[in-house]
């Protein structure tokens, strides 16, 4: 072993059975150094690319501990975001707890109460579980399991940057803090992530105030080398001849950014011969297990696949990463190029196949962004005021009763808590009172009857999730279950002359639909079916809108374009020359007045807001452009007058939320109607609109380049 002082610091039985067990020769740097970090006790955050070696990192020292002294259940707390990587990663933790006479549990929702009642009863030293699975045991009525969190010393939280950037992350921090306050001392916390923009801020956001050396333990090893490309192929139809073609005999992952595309481009590839496999969170569980099975275990095939297998699922050595179109950030195409370059003398690689003109500059401009060595940020989402009432009435449920007067106190123990302020806060426990969703009597809350009503079904299930899921009905063919559909786009089926659908990959024709258990009957068909969800484009961000700019007024050709990425980069720049560099353009069009600032989708719906507000016109926007309707005979310099002088809360003043949105905000029955609005006027990404005052609107930007 390199580094003897840090592998010496660790149990001997735990050394033992890595040098005699596993036959380890070497522990990886990140290895080595998260040792003295984790055994000295500090805060850690674990930082390398995909199977950088992670997970060992944090549990060989915790292990050690666990060896070094009285080892109660519920010891080490190990937190991921999706049950399919706890599934992954339950059988390689419970063989090191094994090999050293420990144990590990695995408790989510697919696990069965028997199981769970067995890992209460004979309480394991590991438990890999979800902040949804800990909120239930907090507000179980049994409570044994809650009496078992008493004993958590450490919490892992695995792929921390995908719970930090959602409610997700909110709720678990709320969750984590709940059990802290069970244990009475503070809980050790190690986070792992793939590489981020700011990690010293993600390790403070999941430490949130409580005491200790805090330390960011980053991966230096040597850098791999990488292979990236961008092709320019047109249409899904044509990736997937691509795709058939390219790699033969090689284990290949295609990531798509929807579940409709990874369904058309499956049957589009087994159509042409190639062993395909899919997973996505529609397909039901057995699906998924089959096809990251069969996929492991076999070599010429091909995965199709949206994010969910973009989190570290083992999958065996992959060969290829094929991106069809892009991801919105650079961190996710991290995650995703991680997947290759595993193994020794390997390379690690990623093929983007744009099927479209915009998807193709957005892949230009975010690799321009990777080449640059940006890497986003992870910012909490702001203003969970949703998340609060949420956590009200968890509380409630959990000690049955709460003095009205302790409520703000124990929220403010999350440090996104404290961003609402009181006056607010003081707003949504009137409403909830008012609302009857607790009864107040002599300074005490309890559970009311809109609780009871709201959440209550199947013990309070709804109440654990942060998020809000679209009724959907789940798809049988004989009795195997494909995945599931959602139950609006079915409602529009029953309309048709033909019932057809896609799912797993196949088309299916609808046999009967059972709308009481809402179950739906499918027999196989050559007829072309069509996927049953509901598209939510996601608004690009400032930084990967500006760098779209830049690649379109630049003049270099990037080593990474292959011969039809050229060809259609100087066709997209031929039809893009009325851009300015780094400035904006306003242009006269038989549209309207056509105003070209590449701010970002968040910007540019609260801008078109505003002046919606001021002129009477009716203005379109995206994430590239805003158009004021050409009967407002507006010009730029109105638009400008009217705001330049407008800061932030001024702007953001003129914006509302869609009922769409208020109704797939999750808990937003618990909140005074002024203050739900206020969550997505919080939230939109606008910080970068003072930068923008000072750039555009000094400029004479009235007519397009020459």
């Amino acid at each position: 072993m390199n580094d003897e002082s840090s592998f010496e610091l660790l149990h001997p039985l735990l050394r033992h059975h890595i040098v005699n067990s596993l036959g380890w020769t070497r522990l990886r740097p990140l290895q080595e150094r998260s040792i003295k970090a984790i055994l000295g006790g500090s805060h850690c955050l674990l930082i390398a690319p995909t199977a950088g070696g992670k997970t060992e990192a944090a549990v060989f020292p915790l292990l050690s501990q666990l060896l070094s002294s009285e080892s109660p259940g519920f010891a080490v707390l190990y937190v991921c975001p999706l049950k399919a990587l706890l599934n992954n990663l339950f059988e390689r933790l419970d063989g090191y707890c094994s090999m050293v006479g420990l144990r590990a549990g695995l408790w989510h929702g697919d696990v069965s109460s028997s199981q769970r009642r067995k890992l209460v009863d004979h309480p394991p030293h590991f438990l890999l579980t979800t902040p949804e699975s800990l909120e239930a045991m907090l507000i179980s009525q049994k409570g044994l399991a809650r009496e078992r969190l008493k004993n958590v010393r450490t919490v892992v939280v695995d792929e921390i940057h995908a719970f930090a950037r959602d409610d997700r992350g909110i709720h678990m921090l709320a969750v984590l803090e709940r059990i802290q306050a069970l244990v009475g001392k503070p809980i050790h916390r190690i986070g792992l992530s793939a590489t981020v923009g700011n990690p010293e801020e993600l390790l403070h956001w999941l430490v949130n105030a409580s005491p200790g050396h805090l330390e960011v333990v980053r991966s230096e090893g040597e850098k791999a080398e990488i292979d990236v490309q961008l092709d320019y192929v047109g249409n899904l139809d044509n990736a997937a001849t691509v795709i058939s073609r390219l790699h033969r005999g090689e284990k290949r992952l295609v990531f798509c950014d929807s579940r409709r595309r990874v369904e058309e481009l499956g049957v589009a590839l087994r159509a042409l011969g190639i062993e395909t496999f899919l997973s996505h969170s529609s397909l039901s569980r057995e699906q998924r297990l089959e096809a990251e099975k069969a996929f492991a275990e076999s070599r010429d095939c091909v995965i199709v696949a949206t994010s969910t297998l973009e989190l570290g699922i083992d999958v065996g050595d992959l060969d290829r990463v094929i991106q069809i179109d892009s991801p919105n950030t650079v961190a996710s195409f991290l995650q995703r190029l991680g997947r290759t370059g595993r193994r020794a003398g390997t390379t690690r690689n990623c093929l983007f196949l744009a099927t479209s003109q915009q998807s193709f500059l957005q892949a230009a401009g975010l690799l321009r962004l990777w080449q640059h060595g940006y890497v986003e940020p992870i910012i909490p989402p702001p203003f969970p005021a949703h998340l609060a009432a949420q956590q009200l009435i968890a509380m409630v449920l959990q000690e049955g009763r709460i003095a009205k007067n302790t409520c703000f106190e124990r929220l403010d123990r999350v440090a996104s808590f404290k961003s609402i302020d009181r006056p607010t806060m003081e707003d949504i426990l009137v409403h909830l009172v008012g609302n009857g969703f607790f009864f107040e009597d002599a300074g005490f809350l309890t559970i009311g009857d809109a609780s009871q009503s709201e959440f209550g079904r199947k013990n309070f299930l709804e109440l654990v999730s942060a998020f809000t899921s679209p009724p959907v009905f789940v798809v049988l063919h004989g009795t195997k279950e494909l995945g599931s559909i959602d139950q609006n786009l079915l409602w529009n089926l029953q309309a048709a002359d033909k019932r057809l659908l896609r799912l797993a990959g196949r088309d299916w024709e609808i046999a009967s639909i059972d709308w009481k258990v809402r179950l739906v009957y499918v027999t196989p068909t050559q007829e072309k079916g069509r996927p049953m969800w509901l598209g939510q484009g996601e608004a690009l961000s400032f930084e990967l809108c500006q760098s779209i700019l830049n690649v379109l007024v630049g003049d270099e050709t990037p080593a990474w374009l292959t011969r039809r990425g050229t060809d259609a980069l100087s066709n997209a720049r031929d039809e893009h020359q009325f851009l300015r560099t780094n400035a904006t353009v306003c242009m006269t069009t038989e549209r309207g007045l056509e105003w070209h600032n590449y701010a970002g989708g968040h910007l540019n719906l609260v801008i078109s807001q505003a002046l919606a507000t001021t002129l009477p016109a009716v203005t379109q926007s995206n994430d590239f452009s805003i158009v004021i309707d050409r009967d407002a005979k507006a010009s730029f310099a109105t638009i400008s007058e009217r705001l330049s002088a407008m800061g932030r809360e001024t702007l953001l003043s003129h914006v509302r939320a869609s009922p769409q949105w208020l109704a797939n905000l999750k808990f937003s029955a618990c909140l005074p109607d002024i203050v739900a609005q206020r969550v997505f006027v919080e939230r939109l990404d606008v910080k970068a609109w003072e930068k923008l005052q000072q750039c555009w609107f000094s400029r004479d930007t009235s007519s397009p380049k020459k």
